[in-house]
């Protein structure tokens, strides 16, 4: 295993790599861990470098196994605390090592061309909405898509209409992301994505 040093992080051109935010648990839907794992060899055969928490549970270990398994590339990102506690991939050939769950987001929007969002819990939340805030504050233009499997997104597209509702977000904030049902429809996205110029990307 390689353990990367945090500044020699840097930005790929193209969509070359794409971060997902995903669950330490599987869930109680087995639909979550099938797409988990459909999403980990999709990524693998289409040549996009998988980047994620670095964990081995979960959904998130279900996807780096699956990515491994299918000959694809992955980076994962932990902070040290989550590695003494014996949860970090021992399967990864690189891991990033960090010394917080901030330089961790950090880490991973520095390693990554777009942001996958599928079912998780509250650090999976957390890591979505930040990287839509950052996406409205002008922090970056990079394609963040959520991934609806069996239903997952409907509450935080609930949360989100909510405060368009109450006059705390603009109406242009929903289309600060984008909604695709399902891995298939979202492999086909990320797809797309791949035959656009490396500086058009985020316009899409």
């Amino acid at each position: 295993m390689n353990v990367i040093s945090l500044d020699m992080a840097g930005q790929g051109k193209g969509l070359r790599s794409v971060a997902v935010f995903c669950g330490a648990h599987s869930g109680r839907d087995p639909a979550f861990a099938a797409a988990a794992r459909a999403l980990g060899q999709g990524l693998a055969r289409a040549g996009i470098r998988l980047v994620y928490g670095g964990g081995r549970i979960g959904l998130m270990g279900e996807m780096a196994d699956a990515a491994l398994a299918a000959g694809g590339e992955v980076l994962g990102v932990i902070p040290d605390f989550l590695t003494r506690q014996e949860v970090a991939h021992q399967g990864l050939a690189d891991l990033v090592v960090t010394d917080s769950m901030h330089s961790r987001k950090q880490q991973m929007f520095m390693e990554a061309d777009a942001f996958v969002s599928l079912p998780g819990g509250l650090g999976t939340l957390d890591e979505t909405i930040e990287i839509i805030t950052w996406r409205q504050l002008s922090l970056h233009d990079k394609p963040i898509l959520l991934c609806d499997v069996a239903g997952s997104a409907r509450p935080l597209l609930a949360a989100i209409e909510a405060a368009i509702a109450a006059g705390f977000a603009p109406a242009e904030a929903r289309g600060l992301f984008e909604v695709v049902d399902g891995v298939p429809a979202l492999l086909a996205r990320l797809a797309q994505l791949q035959r656009v110029p490396a500086e058009e990307v985020g316009r899409l």
